[in-house]
């Protein structure tokens, strides 16, 4: 997969209902795990900064989820991995939703994209399905280092940093995953097509000796990268599958240590 491009007039309507229409506040109380999300309390007010910066993570943490969900509930390559591989995605769907309920507690704002487009070929073929999760955890990890750079107060930068760590892992995962996929599913995949738009070798997995920013330097840039997977119209520019669309379905996360994650923005 290469890096996901959209339209400028795209972009700007992506961002304007993401960012500047307020990204909607109704439906955030009635969420599975909000009384989890409503324990937080960032240490100062938020700024607008900060409000965009969350708001933006917020759509790629619903995306993260309902990305993993499909690959657990529909990816035929998904159930001949093994367990342990298994048990990887579902920790990782279960972290992506606690990332989730964490940002949308600070803001009280859910995100107001509520289902997904995918490439073709999305979760029927694992090489296609590994490109694009590899594709867009490099996305994530930017974008919380926009976070890292940006927030007003130390605690959002560290929140940012703790997070940025977790989808690091996922991405060293995913590529740890590709050679355990079954022959009869395509695999072993040596290869992975990541958001730079060339293929790397996935020995070793854990390619990177710094993570990448991507150069980006605002969250609107995270933002306009997403933009393909979740409006239709960029989606078909993209050569995205605009026949489906996946529906992004909160859930109460199961987690090891989930204080780790919700106990407070300082940790």
């Amino acid at each position: 997969m290469s890096e996901v491009t959209a339209g400028s007039t795209d972009r700007r309507a992506f961002l304007r209902k993401g960012l500047i229409a307020g990204v909607g506040v109704a439906a955030a109380a009635g969420l599975p795990g909000s009384a989890l999300a409503r324990t937080m309390r960032p240490t100062s007010a938020l700024t607008a900064g900060d409000v965009a910066i969350l708001g933006g993570a917020a759509i790629a943490e619903a995306l993260a989820v309902t990305t993993y969900s499909n690959i657990i509930d529909t990816a035929p390559f998904f159930k001949n991995l093994a367990s342990d591989d298994q048990g990887y995605l579902r920790s990782a769907r279960d972290e992506e939703m606690s990332h989730y309920l964490l940002e949308i507690g600070a803001t009280k704002k859910p995100s107001p994209f509520k289902a997904f487009y995918y490439p073709k070929g999305m979760f029927t073929n694992a090489q296609t399905t590994l490109n694009t999760l590899v594709t867009l955890e490099d996305a994530f990890i930017a974008a919380y280092l926009v976070g890292v750079r940006d927030f007003s107060t130390a605690d959002l930068r560290v929140t940012a940093a703790r997070i940025m760590g977790i989808e690091s892992d996922h991405r060293t995962l995913a590529r740890v995953v590709a050679p355990g996929v079954a022959k009869k599913d395509g695999g072993p995949i040596e290869r992975i097509t990541g958001v730079l738009g060339k293929p790397e070798s996935v020995d070793p997995p854990n390619n990177n000796g710094y993570e990448r920013t991507l150069k980006w330097t605002s969250i609107n840039q995270a933002i306009a990268a997403l933009t393909p997977f979740a409006d239709k119209a960029a989606a078909g520019k993209a050569g995205f599958d605009t026949t489906k669309v996946y529906a992004f379905k909160p859930f109460t996360p199961k987690l090891p240590n989930p204080l780790g994650a919700f106990h407070s923005f300082a940790g």
